[in-house]
């Protein structure tokens, strides 16, 4: 096979706007607070168009709440950056099977008829414990929502046409495999340790469709889940003395999306800022 050329200066030079013309779908983006919303915004002010999949009744279900998707929708397009990009918002149970290729067609549709960006961010909070705390209902709503779902978003994304350069995937996993585990939330530690574990059988099987898959360990970020002396001593546990906050790993996620990225796939990529455990 031929040697390819050196890029030519014209080639060499960066769009500011890296996915200018590109769609994509953020899954689990309910509120401000979270990653979701801050890779969304990263996405818009690359030049995306963006639909932001939402599951109000689980984050109004936690502490932290949630907000109106109508708020989130307008936070995301403030940072829209092509006057051509469009933001748009839906809901989506996806521990419904069906669910995740629903989402997927809607979101192309509703995106001019085509999907390039994959980001699955959601997950399932609570209904967790130790070894001795679990069974098999939340081994199976981990499951459900955490695990399975991914995997069909995926596969239904798979299937879309895409044009000559591809398409993006991004997953979201926890440092579960990182020194100390999760002893406290087994079910989820699980689910999320499968993700990382199959980022590479999932970017081999997708590699002739030119769709790169990588998956995201954010580490420990400021979703405003924890206050108090625990906040404070986590940390204390970064080297900046500071939380991860989301849109730390937004900027890695928004770059995978890039064609800059274009040959990093099957990789799993912690995102810590030195994290100590």
């Amino acid at each position: 096979m031929p040697r390819l050329p050196h890029p030519t200066p014209e080639e060499l030079r960066r769009d500011p706007l890296p996915l200018r013309g590109r769609t994509a779908l953020v899954t689990g983006a309910s509120r401000r607070g979270g990653i979701g919303h801050a890779v969304a915004r990263r996405l818009a002010a690359y030049g995306a168009s963006v639909y932001l999949h939402h599951h109000v009744p689980h984050d109004a279900a936690m502490p932290w709440g949630a907000d109106r998707p109508e708020d989130v929708v307008a936070s995301v397009r403030e940072a829209l950056a092509d006057p051509d990009a469009r933001v748009v918002a839906g809901p989506g149970d996806l521990s419904d099977p069906v669910a995740p290729a629903e989402l997927i067609a809607g979101a192309a549709e509703a995106l001019g008829g085509r999907l390039d960006i994959l980001i699955a961010n959601h997950a399932l909070s609570g209904s967790d414990g130790t070894l001795d705390e679990i069974d098999a209902a939340m081994l199976d709503a981990h499951w459900a929502v955490d695990t399975r779902s991914v995997l069909l978003l995926v596969q239904a994304f798979a299937r879309l046409p895409h044009r000559p350069r591809g398409g993006r995937v991004v997953m979201m996993t926890s440092g579960q495999d990182i020194a100390g585990g999760m002893p406290g939330e087994i079910a989820y530690a699980l689910q999320k340790g499968a993700l990382a574990s199959i980022t590479r059988s999932l970017a081999a099987a997708l590699a002739e469709r030119a769709i790169t898959v990588n998956t995201v360990n954010p580490g420990p970020v400021d979703t405003d889940y924890l206050t108090g002396e625990a906040y404070d001593a986590v940390a204390s546990m970064f080297p900046a003395g500071r939380w991860g906050m989301p849109d730390d790993p937004a900027r890695l996620v928004a770059w995978l999306a890039t064609d800059e990225a274009g040959w990093i796939t099957g990789e799993v990529i912690n995102s810590e800022g030195g994290f100590r455990r």
